[in-house]
C-alpha cells in the first residue's frame, strides 16, 4: 500500500501543515469504524429551512432574504471541514453518497435544507445500512420537493376524486433507475408507476411548528400493489417496506458495487472487483461500512495516480496542499477559505449541489480533461498560488504527491521565475490532475 497513492486516492489529499501520516489500512478503518469528528458550526436543522421559506411564502418575501443566509452559512462550515477534515476517507464517502443521491440547487426551493439533507440524511449512514440512508433519503423534504413527490397524489384516493389530480412519477423513476436497481435490474414502467402509487402521500408538513416529513393517508393511492413481483401493502408500511426490499435487492448492491469501485479504483471497472464490492455487500446486509473497506483491499486500491480530479477533487486538494483553512469562514466573506474554494468549484465546472441532472456530477476523466478544462486549471492554480508567501514549493510539492513527483516537474519548479509560478507548475502537472 502506497501511503501518497491511498492519502489521495480514498481522502482530498494532504495538508502541508498536517504531520507526517503513518497511512495504512488502520488508518483509514479507523476513521470509518470510530465516530464522526466533523463539526458544523451556525447551522441549524430541516425544520428551520422549511420555517424560513413558508415565511417568505407567506409574506411574500423577494430574493430569499431568510433562506439565503441558511445556504451560506451552510456552505462556510461544510467547505471548511473539506479543508481541514483528519477523517478524509469518511468525508469523501460523505460526498459520494451525496452525489448518488443528488439533491441540486437548481431547484429553488432546495436552497433552505440542502446541507440539512446532507447533514441529516446522508452523513449519519455512510457506513451504516444502506437501505437505512435509503429510507432518510427518501424521507427527507429535500428529496420530497426536488423530485416533486410531495405533490403525488393518488388517482383513487380521497385527495385524488376531490382535486382530480394524480401521480407524479419523478422520485419513483429516478429512485429505481439511479439510486437502487439501476435499468440493469429489470423492472418495468409498469414498476415504475405502482412504486409512484406506493409512494404517494409521502410528503411535508409545511405547517407543523417544526415542518418535516408527514405521510398523508387521504393522497395516498389504497389497495395492495405490486413491484418487481412483490406485493406490498396500502399505507406509509407498504412504502418503508418497498424500500427495505429495494435497498437489500441484488441488482442494487451490484449497482452500487459499481459505483464504488467506478468512483474509487477506475472509470472502468473491473468485472472482479465490482463482483467482489457486491458479494460484501450481500454478505453483510448492506453494510456500508463493510464495502467501503473492501475498497482499499482491492488490487489497484494503493497505485497512485488512478483516478482523474473531478473540479471539486482538484481544488479541495491544491488548497490543502497550502494549508489553507483555518479559524471558521465568515458566511459574508468573500475573501475565506470556503468561499475561495467555492468560487473554484463554480469557476473549472463543478458549482457546489449544482448538478444539472439526478445523476449527479460525474467523475469520469472524458467530462473533465478538455484542453479548455486544463487551461481553466493552469489559470486558478496560479491565481490561487499567489495566497503563497513563504516556504518551499518544493517542500509542498513532496508533501502532496511523494514519490509520485515526477522527476520532469521539481525540474521544471526549480528553474521557475518565481515562488507563485513553481506552484502553478506543481498544480497543473500531470499527477498533481490525479488520485
Amino acid at each position: 500500500m502506497q501511503p501518497f497513492g491511498v492519502v489521495n486516492r480514498f481522502g482530498w489529499g494532504a495538508r502541508g501543515d498536517a504531520p507526517p501520516q503513518e497511512v495504512s489500512r488502520d488508518w483509514l478503518a479507523g476513521q470509518i469504524q470510530g465516530p464522526d469528528a466533523a463539526r458544523f458550526i451556525g447551522v441549524g436543522d430541516t425544520a428551520d429551512g422549511l420555517i424560513a421559506l413558508r415565511t417568505q411564502r407567506k409574506e411574500k418575501m423577494k430574493g430569499d432574504p431568510l433562506v439565503k443566509p441558511i445556504l451560506h452559512a451552510e456552505i462556510a462550515t461544510q467547505l471548511d471541514n473539506l479543508l481541514l477534515t483528519e477523517q478524509p476517507f469518511r468525508e469523501r464517502l460523505v460526498w459520494f453518497w451525496f452525489n448518488h443521491f443528488t439533491i441540486s440547487l437548481r431547484q429553488g426551493n432546495t436552497h433552505g435544507v440542502i446541507g440539512a439533507y446532507m447533514r441529516e440524511a446522508i452523513r449519519p449512514h455512510v457506513t451504516g445500512c444502506f437501505a437505512d440512508m435509503l429510507l432518510a433519503v427518501m424521507r427527507h423534504p429535500a428529496m420530497l420537493m426536488y423530485l416533486d413527490n410531495a405533490g403525488s397524489i393518488g388517482p383513487d384516493s380521497p385527495a385524488g376524486r376531490k382535486s382530480h389530480r394524480g401521480l407524479n412519477e419523478n422520485l419513483a423513476r429516478e429512485c429505481l433507475e439511479l439510486h437502487t436497481l439501476s435499468p440493469a435490474g429489470g423492472y418495468s414502467q409498469a414498476d415504475v408507476t405502482s412504486f409512484a402509487a406506493i409512494l404517494t402521500g409521502w410528503s411535508i408538513d409545511m405547517q407543523a411548528d417544526r415542518p418535516g416529513f408527514v405521510f398523508h393517508a387521504r393522497a395516498h393511492e389504497p389497495g395492495r400493489k405490486t413491484l418487481m413481483g412483490q406485493v406490498f401493502p396500502e399505507g406509509e408500511e407498504g412504502g418503508v417496506e418497498a424500500l427495505h426490499f429495494l435497498g437489500a435487492h441484488p441488482a442494487t448492491y451490484r449497482h452500487i458495487a459499481t459505483q464504488l469501485v467506478g468512483h474509487f479504483i477506475s472509470d472502468t471497472p473491473a468485472p472482479r472487483d465490482v463482483a467482489r464490492i457486491a458479494a460484501v455487500l450481500q454478505e453483510s446486509d448492506g453494510n456500508l461500512g463493510a464495502a467501503s473497506l473492501a475498497l482499499v483491499d482491492l488490487p489497484d486500491a494503493g497505485r497512485p495516480g488512478g483516478k482523474f480530479r473531478a473540479p471539486m477533487d482538484y481544488a479541495t486538494a491544491v488548497m490543502r496542499a497550502l494549508s489553507m483553512g483555518g479559524p471558521p469562514s465568515g458566511p459574508e466573506d468573500s475573501h475565506a477559505p470556503a468561499h475561495i474554494l467555492l468560487g473554484a468549484f463554480a469557476g473549472l465546472g463543478q458549482p457546489l449541489w449544482t448538478a444539472p441532472l439526478p445523476n449527479g456530477w460525474s467523475d469520469r476523466a472524458a467530462d473533465w480533461s478538455a484542453p479548455a478544462d486544463l487551461l481553466a486549471r493552469t489559470d486558478w492554480a496560479w491565481r490561487i498560488a499567489a495566497h503563497v508567501r513563504s516556504g518551499d514549493p518544493l517542500d509542498v510539492a513532496h508533501a502532496a504527491l511523494g514519490p509520485a513527483l515526477r522527476r520532469q516537474t521539481v525540474l521544471a519548479m526549480r528553474q521557475a521565475g518565481s515562488r507563485q509560478d513553481a506552484l502553478a507548475l506543481l498544480f497543473s502537472s500531470p499527477e498533481f490532475q490525479r488520485r
